[in-house]
């Protein structure tokens, strides 16, 4: 069946999760942060998924804003940082999180092309929308969907599910696109098409299933929605 609806996890697929270090490191007096900013940026992200997982599996769930900020002070403490004033600045930085440079033209080509098209994240529905209006790629999504309607971290099936209830479409006729090898392979799992952006070149992850396109950046998804 053909693919009528493009789907796009948010965190490291449409927004740059480094850019809020970086950004933070190129600003004056923080020489010192400079050096080390890619180490935190990673350990951030590590410790932000590697959270929502765990609270996943032990039913815990949290918004993804207390995840966001506990992964952050793990990060801080493992750079021996204790610095008040950097902390509520990257965490400022991170609702303001710029799209890559691919993005608002591949929006738009779905657009065009009749293509329903949204978000699903772990995000908070107040962080996605921080960051949609930042980058400003609102008209170019249909929906921003958040799994605070289901109260459960990625990758549960519920949480694919959700594209299903917004749309009223079959999970045959999703694209779904995310960086993450892992939501990726599960989203495959649950029945959607699916592209695994893979801008590190990292391995694949042994999991029961395995995204069916792999692709460097967002460039192609239009083509490949429409040939799907």
């Amino acid at each position: 069946m053909a693919i009528t609806t493009c789907v796009f996890d948010a965190y490291g697929t449409l927004f740059d999760v480094n850019a809020a270090a970086r950004a933070a490191a190129a600003e004056p007096g923080r020489e010192g942060f400079a050096a080390i900013w890619p180490t935190l940026a990673e350990d951030w992200r590590a410790k932000q998924l590697q959270y929502s997982w765990l609270r996943a599996v032990a039913g815990q769930y949290v918004n993804f804003w207390q995840v966001t900020q506990d992964g952050l002070d793990w990060a801080l403490e493992a750079s021996n940082l204790t610095d008040p004033e950097l902390r509520a600045r990257l965490l400022a930085l991170y609702w303001e999180l710029p799209a890559y440079p691919e993005v608002p033209a591949m929006l738009a080509t779905l657009k065009a092309a009749g293509m329903k098209t949204a978000i699903l994240s772990n995000g908070s529905p107040e962080m996605l929308n921080g960051a949609v209006t930042s980058a400003g790629i609102g008209a170019g999504l249909d929906a921003v969907l958040s799994v605070e309607s289901v109260g459960v971290f990625k990758p549960h099936a519920s949480v694919y599910a959700l594209v299903e209830k917004r749309f009223g479409c079959r999970a045959d006729q999703v694209l779904f696109v995310s960086s993450n090898g892992w939501d990726a392979a599960y989203a495959a799992g649950f029945g959607f098409t699916t592209v695994w952006v893979n801008r590190a070149g990292l391995p694949m992850d042994r999991l029961p299933a395995l995204p069916q396109h792999l692709l460097p950046d967002l460039s192609r998804i239009a083509e490949l929605a429409q040939s799907a």
